[in-house]
């Protein structure tokens, strides 16, 4: 066994004849386990809000999405449906078109999203299943299915004929408007289900039959502006991207659900960074601790440095023993205050400890690739922390 390690795991597990001295290392082996625990957790805790909200947008957004490289929509012909048939790992994709509208009840009006499906766009998401009053709508019919925050906003519900509910769209084209109504193409609807989301969503979709949509968008029946894709579970992502962009010439844009959910994503995934640095600078204040430790072993420890290096022992050799038992104590500090987290986050995940409401527990995610995080950060800098204390050690302080 190396000599310098061997003497550093006698040094770390011996106790100090000087009780101070091993007080200030157990306080600095338990700032270096509680950090590490409040780091993993803290990133399990953004791990499961990542997962969460992606777990709701998927309720609305497929695992791809087709769209136009250039304009708003493009034609898709039968053609074309074949070639998207034939790609390996495509379970059942759905013909959409989006357009913002107006949508009117009574004297109130709202900005909104028209979302026109077909028949085939429930095997695609599961928005039916957040239909939390009333139903989905009858394929080929006026009717709509809206957000809960559009029907709040509005004051209207399901299946109220004494409401009249509108949607408006502006017309294509140049030129001056003669007159209001000509400015728009206009369409009466029936409100027969209400969708529970999240309240961005609640606050944005209307959903209708896709033919509606063409009619009032003047759409001709090969036009649509996007298709969307269930993949099968054991598809390639980057697979099917690849067929798809080979089988149409790279005529379209392909987003998964992160893609689409861009600004989310971004401002979580901004946010995790800062609490990981913020975490970071906290673990760099509990390792000034080990170095305390560190040097106040040394000092303790003088007496035993003089008689090694009247045995022959370079100072360059007890400098690295020192900086091994650094090293050690922050690397099982480390571990056990990971083993602490992975814990919290399991009982967390099991009991639902902490709730953020009486039906929902605070969503948490254990991800392997945040317990090699959290130990590659607490390694590299115990071993910066051990490198600046061993440094302490000269020829004249072991002679003297």
């Amino acid at each position: 066994m190396n000599f310098s390690l061997y003497i550093a795991k006698r040094y770390l597990l011996s106790k100090s004849s000087n009780n101070a001295i091993n007080i200030m290392t157990l306080i600095a082996s338990a700032g270096v386990i509680i950090a590490a625990a409040a780091l993993f957790i803290v990133l399990s805790v953004f791990a499961g809000l990542k997962n969460y909200s992606l777990q709701f947008s998927s309720f609305v957004d497929p695992d791809l999405k087709i769209l136009p490289a250039e304009g708003k929509s493009f034609e898709f012909t039968d053609a074309d449906k074949n070639k998207l048939n034939k790609i390996k790992g495509i379970a059942s994709f759905s013909e959409v078109i989006e357009e913002r509208i107006i949508i009117k009840s009574e004297n109130k009006n709202l900005l909104a999203t028209l979302k026109g499906v077909d028949s085939n766009f429930l095997n695609v998401t599961h928005i039916d299943s957040m239909v939390t009053k009333g139903y989905w709508f009858t394929p080929n019919s006026n009717e709509v299915v809206s957000g809960w925050g559009i029907s709040h906003n509005l004051s209207f519900g399901i299946l109220d004929f004494r409401k009249a509910l509108s949607i408006y769209v502006p017309k294509p084209g140049k030129g001056q408007i003669s007159s209001i109504k000509s400015a728009y193409n206009a369409v009466y609807v029936n409100n027969v289900g209400l969708f529970d989301i999240n309240e961005e969503l609640n606050d944005k979709y209307v959903f209708s039959d896709i033919n509606l949509a063409k009619q009032l968008l003047n759409y001709n029946d090969k036009k649509i502006s996007a298709i969307e894709l269930r993949l099968s579970a054991d598809a390639d992502e980057d697979n099917v991207r690849k067929a798809i962009n080979t089988s149409f010439n790279g005529r379209f844009n392909i987003k998964n659900r992160e893609q689409l959910n861009e600004a989310l994503f971004k401002m979580l995934n901004t946010e995790n960074l800062a609490i990981y640095l913020i975490f970071t600078l906290v673990i760099i204040i509990a390792l000034f601790n080990v170095v305390g430790a560190i040097i106040m072993m040394i000092l303790d420890k003088k007496t035993s440095l003089n008689t090694l290096f009247n045995l022959g022992t370079e100072p360059k050799t007890i400098k690295s023993i020192f900086f091994w038992q650094g090293s050690l104590m922050t690397v099982i500090s480390g571990i056990i205050g990971v083993v602490i987290g992975l814990i919290a986050v399991f009982a967390q995940q099991s009991f639902g400890l902490v709730m953020l409401t009486p039906d929902l527990a605070y969503p948490v995610g254990l991800n392997i690739f945040n317990v090699f995080i959290v130990l590659a950060t607490i390694f590299a800098l115990g071993i910066v922390a051990s490198r600046i204390a061993s440094q302490r050690i000269t020829k004249k302080l072991i002679q003297s």
